[in-house]
């Protein structure tokens, strides 16, 4: 009896907690308003951080001293520039995200129907010419009563337009639901979601969810229970991601302008119980934008901003953010980059280390969530940029062992 009490409560476990999102997970969503949208934009946005990197850190000791980097380690800074360099020039933005809202705003219903069928036309050419980035999507409107009818209709021209135009949907393509209070809210849109799927010959769950998490009924029931797995469940499956609202939340919360910001101790609150709620079930974690612009005469001021809130993410343990701006791409990925570079020797010395400890362990080592950490780690680094493929074979893994991505899948086929 108590065996099979076991045997059921360990395969609900499993199911309910299957392990970190297997994949690439995007550094950050940059997002900006639909109409403005061009199948070329994130190239466009490559090419305005670069000329603003260029005209006010023209060198990588300007760099340092304006995002206070480490002035023992020369060598740090000038890596990072050179490595945040490249990553313009290749693949400026990871994630795009289409505004229909707060960045886009109200309109007259036959602009924003225009809108959805011409940034569809947009994605279409994209896709045909390749200059899509590897994830992108569109933010709607919220399910709320005034909007939801207009929210379900732009979603609806949208993916119809994109499918008739490209016959298929781009890859990792996602829908950001805004605003959510209730699992209503998601049920709503994860209903839509599968109506397009079946009228227009889709996979399904082939349109994915991320949930805008901007309200504290967002974080915690009426009832007092916490909301965000019932928010999830109400996606069917469809629920990749988790995205905090900083300036929505704090507002919501009561917070004075002045001090509504992503290190303030309610967004701390707010992402802690994100994390300790979602730990585990393969929902990926993102967190918000910081809203100072890097434009003249606030450049320095702003991207010191951001490369501390984009550090103060990391250390946190949420390795996505949003961008609002070409100028934050900069700051984002130096902030990405001193953060891996500036531990990757450790990393390395302990990664190599455990999987000594484990050979000689064998089916005793127990330690299997640490190792698995440590690979995540090397994973991100590698697919951000950060660091190269070569330098993570350092630790003794080869480049096969890390895209494979499971520690105890390596573990057993070197037990073999």
């Amino acid at each position: 009896m108590r065996r099979t009490v076991l045997t059921s409560a360990n395969k609900t476990l499993a199911r309910l907690y299957p392990g970190d999102a297997v994949g690439r997970q995007p550094v950050h969503t940059f997002i900006g308003g639909a109409d403005a949208f061009r199948s070329d934009s994130a190239q466009h946005a490559g090419r305005q951080a670069l000329e603003l990197l260029e005209a006010c850190a023209s060198t990588a000791q300007a760099l340092a001293k304006i995002l206070d980097l480490p002035a023992g380690d020369p060598g740090l800074a000038e890596t990072v520039r050179a490595r945040v360099v490249d990553k313009l020039r290749r693949e400026p933005i990871e994630d795009f995200r289409l505004d229909f809202e707060d960045g886009y705003g109200s309109r007259p219903g036959a602009e924003e129907d225009g809108h959805a069928e011409s940034a569809a036309i947009e994605i279409a050419a994209g896709m045909q010419g390749g200059t899509l980035p590897p994830f992108i999507g569109i933010r709607i409107k919220p399910m709320s009563r005034e909007l939801h009818a207009r929210s379900l209709r732009t979603l609806d021209i949208f993916v119809t337009t994109l499918v008739k135009t490209a016959r298929r949907l781009p890859l990792n393509f996602a829908v950001t639901a805004t605003k959510v209070m209730t699992p209503a809210h998601v049920s709503a849109v994860a209903q839509k979601c599968a109506a397009l799927e079946r009228r227009l010959k889709l996979k399904q769950h082939a349109i994915q969810l991320e949930l805008m998490i901007e309200t504290p009924q967002s974080i915690l029931a009426p009832d007092g229970r916490v909301a965000l797995p019932a928010l999830v469940k109400a996606g069917r499956g469809r629920v990749r991601g988790a995205h905090f609202g900083v300036y929505d939340y704090t507002a919501l919360c009561g917070i004075t302008a002045a001090w509504q910001h992503p290190r303030h101790l309610a967004c701390d609150v707010a992402r802690e119980m994100m994390r300790m709620s979602l730990a585990q079930t393969g929902v990926m974690l993102s967190d918000g934008s910081s809203n100072i612009l890097p434009v003249h005469p606030h450049v320095q001021q702003a991207w010191k901003r951001h490369f501390d809130d984009v550090t103060h993410s990391l250390v946190n343990g949420f390795h996505q953010g949003w961008d609002l701006h070409p100028g934050h791409l900069p700051t984002r990925y130096a902030a990405i980059y001193a953060f891996y570079l500036s531990t990757r020797a450790a990393a390395t010395a302990r990664l190599s280390n455990f999987f000594t400890k484990a050979a000689r362990a064998g089916a005793a080592f127990d330690d299997a969530a640490t190792g698995q950490a440590l690979v995540n780690y090397f994973n991100r680094a590698i697919s951000s940029g950060a660091i190269t493929l070569t330098e993570a074979t350092e630790t003794g893994l080869s480049a096969e062992e890390f895209d494979g991505r499971s520690f105890k899948s390596i573990l057993a086929a070197r037990q073999m």
